[in-house]
């Protein structure tokens, strides 16, 4: 068997949002499966690089540049969104209020909010999301209205939503985003499981605590560039990440995480 084109392959890339430019002359390549940290301050860009990847957004068509998702320039996008476990906060979760957890983590079969009559749920797809809801420590959870949760454990059900097919590759936007602080370090932890297990990472945060250990590279951008890309060891550095966010910050590692302020 050959190599896995990459997950992203991009040169000279540039993508209007509006009359202004979100992202600017980027050059990328992600592997598939690799865990990669795409970090930067809000309006950097970081979000419109996921539209990009599910083609929510294109790029300007010009000589000398162009995109590839999985090794191709076009797709049709209801074959490529299925390729990808997606959790964003754009997400319309009030469309998902009024069904159970169990349902909503098996709709990620069938990109659906929720589970209809027409779908067909198979013993299969039943027992993948149990298992998936253990995975995440929410299966204690799967007959309560997603309503009726916590904002810690329905951005936990979100994920294993977007997990339940098997994705090759797991792309979160600011996954930590209005969580308390035992709640981002429950789902952090459980995200470093998910790591392991093989799927790849696409993490977009402001927040270095995102970072998780199983984390190798760390792409930082600034006003839609590519300001630093390359071994976490190298980028998280107090002076690179003080020049990044206009801001004297310091930087402490522990336990793998780091932490910045």
């Amino acid at each position: 068997m050959g190599q896995s084109p990459p997950l992203l392959e991009c040169r000279n890339v540039t993508i209007y949002r509006g009359l202004r430019p979100a992202l600017e002359e980027v050059s990328l390549k992600i592997e598939l499966g690799e865990h990669v940290a795409i970090l930067g301050p809000n309006g950097s860009g970081k979000s419109t690089l996921i539209k990009a990847i599910l083609r929510e957004c294109y790029p300007v068509v010009r000589p000398g540049s162009w995109m590839r998702i999985l090794g191709r320039e076009q797709w049709n996008i209801f074959g490529l969104r299925p390729l990808f476990g997606v959790v964003t906060d754009e997400w319309p979760q009030a469309c998902l209020l009024g069904s159970v957890v169990r349902d909503v983590v098996l709709s990620g079969y069938f990109s659906s909010p929720g589970i209809w009559r027409h779908h067909r749920v198979t013993e299969q797809m039943r027992s993948a999301a149990a298992a998936v809801m253990d995975l995440l420590e929410i299966g204690h959870l799967a007959d309560r209205l997603l309503e009726e949760l916590s904002t810690g454990e329905a951005r936990r059900v979100l994920i294993a939503r977007a997990l339940v097919h098997q994705p090759r590759t797991l792309l979160l936007d600011e996954p930590t985003a209005n969580l308390d602080v035992r709640a981002a370090w429950l789902l952090r932890e459980l995200l470093r499981g998910v790591a392991r297990r093989g799927t790849g990472l696409v993490v977009v945060t402001h927040q270095a605590d995102d970072v998780l250990p199983e984390i190798e590279r760390v792409i930082l951008l600034r006003q839609g560039r590519v300001f630093r890309d390359g071994a976490k060891e190298e980028v998280l550095r107090e002076e690179v990440l003080s020049e990044l966010f206009g801001h004297s910050v310091r930087l402490e590692r522990r336990d793998g995480y780091y932490h910045l302020w």
